[in-house]
C-alpha cells in the first residue's frame, strides 16, 4: 500500500508570513504551482497560502445587509466577516491572507487516506509534516495522478 512519503514532492517551495503579496503572485506563476505552505524561521507548518487566497484580494467588497430597529443596528449577516473580508481585500503580506486551519498528512499516511481528503474537503495541496509540525513534503492532486500513469 502506497503512502505518502511514496509520492510527495520533497524539495517545497514555501513562504514566510512576511513574503509580501507581489512576491506571492510572482513565485505561484514562475514556478507553476497552486498554492504554498507557510513555515516560521524554523520550517514549522503556521498554515497554506493558495491561488484562492490571491484572488479574493481581487473580490468586490459585500457590506453586510442591516436594518435600524428602536436606535439598534440588526444585521442580517455577520458583522465580523466584513472585517475578517477587508483585511483579505488590503493585504499586503502572507500573514494577512493565509489559511492557519490547514489540512495536514503525516509520510506514513495512506494514498487512499490522501485521496478522501483532497476530495471531501476540496483541497488540492496537502502539506506533509513531522512530529514537530516541519514541513517534509508536499502532496498534490498532480502527485496524486502520477499514481495513474
Amino acid at each position: 500500500m502506497k503512502q505518502a512519503q511514496d509520492i510527495m514532492t520533497t524539495s517545497v517551495i514555501t513562504v514566510t508570513s512576511n513574503t509580501n503579496i507581489k512576491e506571492l503572485a510572482q513565485l505561484l506563476t514562475s514556478k507553476r504551482i497552486s498554492g504554498v505552505p507557510v513555515v516560521d524561521d524554523n520550517g514549522l507548518l503556521l498554515g497554506i497560502v493558495t491561488e484562492t487566497d490571491l484572488l479574493f484580494t481581487e473580490k468586490p467588497l459585500h457590506i453586510p445587509t442591516f436594518v435600524t430597529l428602536l436606535d439598534a443596528v440588526v444585521f442580517f449577516e455577520n458583522p465580523f466577516k466584513m472585517d475578517k473580508d477587508l483585511k483579505k481585500l488590503t493585504a499586503s503580506k502572507v500573514a494577512d491572507l493565509y489559511s492557519r486551519d490547514c489540512l495536514t498528512v503525516v509520510a506514513a499516511t495512506p494514498i487512499e487516506e490522501i485521496a478522501e481528503l483532497m476530495i471531501s474537503q476540496k483541497v488540492n495541496l496537502l502539506p506533509v509534516i513531522d512530529e514537530k509540525r516541519k514541513v517534509i513534503g508536499i502532496v498534490s492532486r498532480t502527485n496524486m495522478l502520477s499514481l495513474m500513469t
